[in-house]
């Protein structure tokens, strides 16, 4: 009679186990094109839960902090402001079909995307933080909806679900990662790439300060109507009256979530 062998060694080989289920292989290099996917199926799959049809983003610098003093603390406000005046006026409370227009979204961190997402959150409205894993962590701010805070690995399909869904931006001073987003939205929408929306650069004396536009025409690599593309606002109303003109349509709650329902928090 032949030995009976039982297959311990083929069931514990790594090759044997379900793809679903091997870490390994799902971390791998093979399947980084399956991950960024699944960036993208996560937060459209919750984002179409809670019918979020459009959003205004908020960027700015992740650095200022609410007690600042002179223009760093004038712009915390402003975007706590920005927050609250978006989400009250441009339809976050407003219910068509469960649809909601204009939800602020920002990266998710701290700083000025704390204070946009405070302010909807203060105004009783649904807010978006668009996190991002970075070598040091940068966790997500208490006042985006928890049920709507993600975290990315990837900054492309982050800035992919940030312009999306976006209605208009408004961009308060910030570092590289501001930058970053900023020209991204500016290069989409002056290459046609996606439709024109607001852009309002919130302080102009910082923006022209840090970006001369005039050197960018006088050597030919923009036209000169590309700084049409967006505006400057000192304040939240000024930068809300830019958005109103460019067509983000005002509406009245029809009703607010019940606190019950989906807390914020």
């Amino acid at each position: 009679m032949s030995e009976q062998k039982t297959p311990h060694e083929q069931v514990a080989s790594p090759s044997f186990t379900l793809p679903t289920l091997d870490q390994d292989f799902l971390l791998g290099d093979s399947t980084r094109g399956i991950r960024f996917m699944l960036e993208y199926m996560k937060a459209e799959e919750h984002l179409r839960d809670w019918g979020v049809r459009s959003t205004i983003v908020a960027f700015g610098s992740a650095r200022v902090k609410e007690d600042d003093e002179g223009k760093r603390g004038h712009w915390y406000r402003s975007a706590k402001e920005i927050g609250r005046i978006v989400s009250e006026r441009g339809g976050a409370l407003h219910h068509d079909a469960e649809l909601r227009d204009n939800v602020i979204a920002t990266g998710g961190g701290p700083g000025i995307m704390e204070a946009a997402n405070k302010g909807a959150f203060e105004a009783g409205a649904p807010s978006i933080g668009f996190n991002i894993t970075l070598p040091h962590e940068q966790d997500p701010n208490a006042w985006s909806t928890p049920d709507l805070t993600f975290n990315f690995h990837y900054f492309a399909m982050r800035k992919m679900h940030l312009a999306m869904r976006a209605n208009g931006l408004v961009v308060f001073p910030g570092g590289f990662g501001t930058m970053d987003e900023l020209f991204e939205i500016l290069t989409l929408v002056q290459t046609g790439k996606m439709p024109a929306i607001p852009i309002v650069l919130f302080d102009r004396d910082f923006w022209t300060r840090v970006v001369n536009l005039e050197v960018f025409i006088e050597a030919g690599t923009i036209s000169p109507g590309d700084v049409n593309l967006f505006h400057y606002a000192e304040t939240a109303e000024e930068a809300w009256d830019h958005l109103v003109k460019a067509g983000i349509l005002e509406k009245t709650p029809l009703q607010a979530d019940p606190p019950s329902s989906k807390p914020l928090i």
